[in-house]
């Protein structure tokens, strides 16, 4: 009777986790279809799902329209460049908190995920007006930093968290073995949190690559990432959503295939210290 219950409680939570997954992954499977159909087809009505013609020629007028490999290599450097800058940063600002806490240090943290909840069009006209003046409007460099600040209260946190299941009494050891501060951080703690480390690069790495309000308002053409790469196909004569559709799926594609073959990697960071 009680294999039966667990056999049958199995089931259920396997289908419901397959439904929910279905539900998450629909849009993108959606727009990947919708990508090889043509305008017609992919406003009619009712939709069709797989029975269409299949055609190459959206990503082909993708091509001949934009320099995709330009907004893609400026995606990378942004996303890249603020993921790591972020990291070089957040890595002794946790390794303080966790180990070398103060009584403010609570708040500290808190204060920075209050940040978090500033709404970005709120300080876009000044952040606007000082790119302006350093002449860093449209650069690959305003962002890099923006992004990187935007994001760092996210990988401060995640580092704290992972440093803290760290027994900070192997780092005493280390000290009593003469290792200084940059030995004690570079040879004994990032080493032990590789996988807290690399899900944070991957996460940040994932969330500046989606960032669009910053990339569309401080952008124009020479640093566009393929946020504004999508949003190009958004004209005032109405969306063409078979090309909008191609677009979306070779900006996300680069993202989807690092997520595939790193999930592992990020499961195994994100329950980092979990179970002792």
């Amino acid at each position: 009777m009680a294999r039966a219950t667990t056999t049958r409680r199995k089931i259920i939570t396997t289908a419901a986790a397959w439904a929910i997954g279905f539900t998450i992954f629909f849009p993108i499977l959606w727009t990947i279809l919708t990508s090889f159909k043509t305008e017609a087809q992919a406003i009619s009505d009712p939709p069709v799902f797989l029975f269409f013609d299949w055609t190459l020629e959206n990503y082909a007028v993708v091509q001949e329209r934009s320099n995709y490999m330009r907004f893609l290599w400026n995606s990378v450097i942004i996303a890249g460049g603020s993921t790591v800058l972020g990291v070089l940063i957040a890595v002794p600002a946790a390794w303080s908190m966790a180990f070398v806490p103060s009584r403010r240090t609570k708040d500290i943290l808190l204060w920075m995920l209050s940040t978090k909840m500033l709404p970005a069009v709120g300080v876009l006209y000044p952040i606007y007006l000082i790119c302006i003046e350093l002449g860093l409007l449209d650069s690959r460099i305003a962002l890099v930093v923006i992004l990187m600040l935007i994001n760092l209260p996210i990988i401060v946190w995640m580092l704290y968290t992972y440093f803290k299941e760290i027994p900070g009494e192997i780092l005493e050891a280390a000290r009593m073995d003469g290792a200084s501060l940059k030995e004690e951080i570079l040879y004994v703690l990032t080493p032990m949190a590789i996988p807290g480390i690399a899900s944070t690069l991957l996460l940040n790495f994932i969330l500046a690559w989606n960032e669009a309000f910053w990339t569309l308002n401080l952008t124009a053409a020479k640093a566009a990432p393929l946020t504004a790469f999508i949003a190009s196909y958004s004209s005032p004569e109405g969306l063409f959503y078979a090309k909008l559709s191609a677009a979306s799926t070779m900006a996300i594609a680069p993202i989807l295939i690092l997520g595939w073959f790193s999930q592992k990697q990020l499961v195994r960071g994100l329950t980092f210290g979990a179970v002792k």
